[in-house]
């Protein structure tokens, strides 16, 4: 009998590094990459790492939009008019790696953000799954979501998300006060659930 548990807990000592590294691995193909300029999708971005261990990357320009919002605001419209693509300063080696893709940013004029396009368009995603997350002020996600699909033709394009973001009188994000910071979680919780996404 002392021989038969012995041998029971030999084989469970060499078989949790299998099971340990498997999980592991699920992880490691997981990439969150997002836009944020108030920190809500920021946030957002950063319970998703913390839920899925997914590797986390900001999305940056060469050239960064002016932090005057309204300059943003119309530099923003006509990059859209004219299909202009902003080059990107974020650079991602071995996106190939990656069976899941988590896409965040906010609502810009009812649009995907122009930045997102140039990410969509410089990567090859074939073959992915790809989750759009977004953040607004109340108006919705626009044509954003449905923009990401028309993007992503070779793709599983996954339900996203949406939360209300914004920023309160003072111009403070709302999603960094505590108690909105919790509902967020709650929501993502019971996204990544219904998306079968394994969570820590």
């Amino acid at each position: 009998m002392k021989a038969i548990k012995f041998l029971s807990y030999i084989l469970i000592i060499l078989f949790l590094p299998f099971c340990s590294g498997a999980q592991t691995e699920s992880r490691d193909k997981i990439l969150i990459v997002y836009l944020s300029r108030t920190t809500n999708t920021k946030i957002i971005a950063e319970i998703i790492q913390q839920k899925t261990g997914g590797r986390l990357i900001a999305l940056e320009l060469e050239k960064p939009y002016p932090a005057d919002y309204r300059e943003t605001v119309l530099q923003v419209v006509k990059e859209n008019e004219t299909g202009y693509l902003p080059p990107l300063k974020t650079k991602i080696d071995s996106i190939q790696n990656y069976e899941i893709v988590f896409i965040g940013f906010p609502t810009w004029g009812m649009k995907l953000p122009p930045p997102i396009k140039s990410f969509l368009i410089q990567y090859k995603f074939k073959g992915k799954k790809i989750i759009p997350f977004n953040t607004n002020d109340g108006y919705g996600i626009g044509s954003s979501f449905e923009t990401v699909t028309q993007l992503c033709k070779n793709c599983l394009v996954l339900e996203g998300l949406s939360l209300i973001g914004g920023v309160d009188e003072n111009g403070v994000p709302n999603l960094s006060k505590e108690q909105q910071k919790r509902n967020a979680k709650n929501q993502v919780d019971e996204w990544l659930v219904k998306l079968e996404i394994q969570v820590k």
